[in-house]
C-alpha cells in the first residue's frame, strides 16, 4: 500500500511538473484573434487588457455604447489592434452579426471566451419570472449560440480554444441570487459537455468557476427587496481579502489555465473548499445554505421586485468595506462617466 502511495505520488509530482514546463503561459495568444463578450468592464476588460499586451488581435462586445466606447480607447491606448461592437447577445440574430464582424475585420476566430453576464440579488419571494428568463438568456443561451458560430470553422481546422466564463454559483447554490444561479449551473453542464464532444476535433474548451473578485461588479449588480442590506452582504464579500481575489489576478490566472488548455478553474481557495465539500457533504452543505438563508440574509420588503443597481444601495454601509473593490470599479470602467464622448464610429459594427 504505502509503495503504491508512494508512485502515485511521485507519478503525480511528474505530471504537474511536466505541466509547469511545458505551459506556454500568455504568448499562447500572441497573433491570436480572441472575441471576448462582455469585454468592456470588469473582468472582461482586464482579460481583454491582458491579451492585448499579449499580442492578441482583439474583438470585444458590450451593449452600452458609451461603456464600449471608454473600453475601446483604453485598450487601443495599450497600443493593440481592437475592434469594440455594439451587441446584445440575448439576441441570437446580433450574437450571428458579432461573429460575422469579429470574423470579417480580424479573421477566422481563434480564442471565443464568453464573459457576458448580470447579476441580480434577492429572496426568491422578490423574484419574478422574468428575472429568471434574463439570466438564462445571458449566461446559457448566449454562451451556447456564440459557441455555435464559431464551432464550425474550429472543427473545420481542427484547432480553436472556447472560454467560459461561469460561477462559483454554478456548482454551489447561494442563496438569494436563485436566477444568477440556476443559469450558471447550466452553463457549467453545457461547458463541460462541449470539452467532451469537441475534444475529438481539436478544440478545447475550459470552464472557469470563479469565487469572489474584486473587479467592481458590486456597482453594477442589480438588487431587490431590502436592497441596502442586499448589497450590504455582497460588497462586503466581494471587498474581503482572504475571500476574494483581485480582478486582475483572476484574469492572469484565467489566461494561463486557458494557454495549458486546462478543463476547469477554480478561482480563490475558499470557493474550491465549498466546491470540493458540496460534492463530498452535499447534505451537510445544503443545511448550512439553508441556516444562511434563515438566520443571515435579509427578509423580502423594501423595494420588492423593483431592481436598485449596487451604486444606488450603499445605505449606511461603511466605506471600509467597499475600499478595494470600489477602487476595482474606478479602475475597470464600471463606474458610469458623466461628459463620456460617443464610442468611434469605425469601432461600430456596420458603420
Amino acid at each position: 500500500m504505502n509503495r503504491t502511495l508512494t508512485l502515485a505520488a511521485v507519478g503525480a509530482g511528474a505530471y504537474w511538473a511536466y505541466r509547469a514546463l511545458t505551459n506556454p503561459g500568455v504568448e499562447y495568444f500572441r497573433d491570436k484573434n480572441v472575441l471576448i463578450t462582455g469585454g468592456s468592464r470588469g473582468l472582461g476588460l482586464l482579460l481583454a487588457r491582458h491579451l492585448s499586451d499579449a499580442g492578441a488581435r482583439l474583438a470585444v462586445c458590450a451593449r452600452d455604447a458609451d461603456e464600449l466606447g471608454r473600453a475601446y480607447e483604453d485598450l487601443k491606448a495599450r497600443g493593440g489592434r481592437v475592434v469594440a461592437i455594439e451587441c446584445d447577445v440575448t439576441d441570437p440574430a446580433r450574437v450571428r452579426e458579432l461573429v460575422a464582424v469579429a470574423r470579417q475585420r480580424l479573421g477566422s476566430i481563434d480564442v471565443l471566451v464568453n464573459n457576458a453576464g448580470i447579476i441580480g440579488v434577492g429572496p426568491l419571494e422578490e423574484m419574478r419570472l422574468e428575472d429568471f428568463e434574463q439570466a438564462m438568456r445571458t449566461h446559457y443561451w448566449a454562451t451556447l449560440h456564440a459557441c455555435l458560430e464559431v464551432i464550425p470553422e474550429m472543427k473545420a481546422r481542427r484547432g480553436g480554444h472556447i472560454v467560459n466564463i461561469t460561477s462559483f454559483g454554478g456548482k454551489v447554490a447561494v442563496p438569494h441570487m436563485l436566477p444568477y444561479v440556476g443559469s450558471k449551473f447550466a452553463t457549467v453542464g453545457l461547458s463541460e459537455g462541449l470539452r467532451a464532444e469537441l475534444a475529438e476535433h481539436g478544440v478545447k474548451v475550459t470552464t472557469v468557476v470563479p469565487g469572489l473578485m474584486r473587479t467592481g461588479s458590486h456597482v453594477q449588480a442589480e438588487f431587490k427587496g431590502r436592497h441596502e442590506e442586499e448589497y450590504a452582504w455582497f460588497a462586503a464579500g466581494a471587498g474581503m481579502p482572504g475571500l476574494s481575489i483581485s480582478g486582475d489576478r483572476a484574469a492572469r490566472q484565467i489566461l494561463r489555465a486557458a494557454a495549458r488548455g486546462d478543463a476547469e478553474l477554480v478561482i480563490t481557495l475558499p470557493a474550491k473548499l465549498a466546491v470540493v465539500a458540496h460534492a463530498v457533504c452535499p447534505n451537510l452543505m445544503a443545511d448550512l445554505a439553508g441556516l444562511v438563508n434563515r438566520w443571515v440574509m435579509p427578509d423580502a420588503g423594501g423595494v420588492g421586485p423593483r431592481r436598485v443597481k449596487g451604486r444606488d444601495s450603499r445605505g449606511k454601509l461603511p466605506d471600509v468595506f467597499t475600499t478595494l473593490p470600489d477602487r476595482a470599479a474606478a479602475a475597470n470602467n464600471e463606474t458610469p462617466v458623466i461628459g463620456q464622448p460617443p464610442l468611434p464610429r469605425e469601432a461600430v459594427a456596420g458603420s
